[in-house]
């Protein structure tokens, strides 16, 4: 039975599963690929796996501590769209995730869906080596490498396949219950799914070393990563999880620095916001090992322009953590009078204020910054600011726009609920905390709670028929999801 296996053993297996690789012997550097036999396509449709993976996100936010920090969900959005745009074979749109996890890992799963652990920003140097692992992962999305192994699974052990990638995909993003959810069904077929998978190892490294280089960033960044691992795992007595959910055998060192090593040499600089992004998901979501220290910030305060930029920030997370929030507030003033539309600054000045009672002087700043009213994270720190002010209705103008155009933000469905019910708006409240549910995969209680809204308000009014309208929506993913939860 799969409980009584070795972890070692159950790692392999999961990490076959999800398609982690190892790079070829021989540094081949066209875009050309191998004939796999397959396309997937009898197995699985573009918009099945769109769906899959819809269903999947929702289950991750309800079982995996996701980080829903609208900054550092931006930097990775915008970093992993940047690489995107540089990939071949883009068949789904890309959406890039944080875990608060200080086991060093990733992966990627049907639809575009790339999560990222958080112990990332630790253990990269810079950011061509966290674009590197970004790179690795969206190839084996575009290359449709899950789909290919669900369909040699199917061929070869007809199992439930979509509830165990469930159960799979939870055991990586969070052990414990992705453990418990494990049964006993994959326990013959592990080799199989490990040979299948040799050929799609080399698409996957190769591919991913060239979208690397085309985006701009260091192709050196790969090997020079791997080394840092190679490195950890000599010295240390447990491997980091990623390499045993990413296997790293002695050829794979060396034949990523061959394939880097005849790429074009190039001096890439690291940007502003991967610094600041770094040190704020250490020094606000710190776990385990994860911890943003003065050692990292020492070193910074003696680096380029901008590692001192972050050095400043940091301390001032460090504040802020601490809810020391005037000494937070000397640190940001000095650097916010030089750069009065910065977002990072901007949005860390606002919890600052509002820290400090004074949301109020945080909607002076938010309004009068240029281009807020087109960035997401600066629209949802001013109707935080203006919830905090007692300003509801403000808050709803800017939210009812925001959730229109992103409806998949937990943030802001939440903020919305928050500003219904100061206004007195139960049936609005109970609306946005149902999209909320719907978001964390909680179709029952959002239908729940969605027909309670529409009990509130007139019968056959325009807002009831939009509430039942909305009903019907969720009953069809419950039906259309109800396939994906067998198992």
């Amino acid at each position: 039975m799969l409980n009584r296996l070795k972890k070692s053993a159950l790692a392999t297996l999961l990490s076959t599963l999800l398609l982690t690789a190892a790079l070829p012997s021989r540094a081949d550097l066209s875009d050309n690929l191998p004939d796999m036999g397959t396309t997937a396509g009898s197995t699985l449709s573009i918009n099945q796996e769109l769906q899959i993976g819809d269903f999947y996100v929702r289950q991750l936010r309800a079982s995996a501590p996701l980080i829903n920090d609208p900054l550092l969900n931006q930097y990775i959005n915008e970093l992993g769209q940047r690489l995107v745009a540089h990939a071949y074979s883009v068949r789904t749109p890309f959406h890039f995730f944080l875990i608060q996890n200080d086991e060093l890992n990733a992966f990627a799963f049907f639809g575009g869906n790339v999560v990222l652990h958080a112990s990332l920003f630790r253990y990269t140097d810079n950011e061509s080596q966290l674009a590197s692992v970004m790179a690795h992962e969206i190839s084996h999305v575009t290359q449709r490498h899950l789909a290919r192994a669900m369909e040699e699974q199917k061929r070869n052990a007809p199992l439930t396949w979509v509830g165990t990638l469930g159960s799979i995909l939870l055991a990586i993003a969070s052990p414990q219950v992705g453990m418990a959810a494990l049964t006993g069904t994959l326990a013959g077929t592990q080799q199989g799914i490990i040979s299948f998978t040799q050929g799609n190892e080399q698409e996957a490294d190769r591919i991913g070393i060239q979208v690397l280089q085309r985006a701009g960033f260091d192709p050196q960044a790969m090997p020079n990563f791997l080394q840092k691992l190679a490195d950890q795992s000599r010295f240390s007595s447990k491997p980091p999880e990623i390499l045993l959910t990413h296997p790293l055998p002695d050829s794979r060192l060396a034949d990523a620095r061959n394939r880097a090593n005849q790429m074009r040499p190039v001096v890439v600089q690291s940007s502003e916001g991967f610094y600041l992004a770094k040190v704020r998901a250490l020094g606000m979501y710190p776990t385990g090992r994860n911890q943003l220290t003065d050692e990292l910030l020492n070193e910074y305060a003696r680096g380029n322009t901008r590692e001192q930029m972050a050095a400043q920030y940091g301390r001032a997370v460090q504040f802020l953590q601490a809810k020391s929030f005037d000494n937070a507030k000397k640190i940001i003033a000095p650097l916010l009078a030089k750069q009065p539309d910065n977002v990072w600054l901007l949005d860390i000045m606002t919890d600052i204020e509002i820290g400090l009672h004074q949301p109020q002087q945080a909607i002076a700043m938010l309004t009068a910054a240029k281009g807020s009213s087109s960035n997401p994270v600066l629209q949802l720190n001013l109707a935080n600011a203006y919830v905090e002010a007692k300003q509801p209705a403000n808050a709803s103008r800017i939210l009812n726009r925001y959730t229109f155009a992103h409806a998949d933000d937990v943030n802001a469905w939440d903020l919305l609920a928050q500003a219904s019910a100061m206004q007195g708006l139960r049936d609005e409240e109970l609306s946005a905390r149902a999209e909320g549910l719907a978001l964390n995969g909680q179709l029952d209680q959002a239908i729940t709670t969605l027909s309670s809204a529409s009990a509130q308000v007139p019968l056959g009014s325009l807002k009831q028929a939009r509430y039942d309208a909305r009903i019907d929506q969720f009953r069809e993913l419950q039906k259309r999801f109800r396939q994906y939860q067998k198992g």
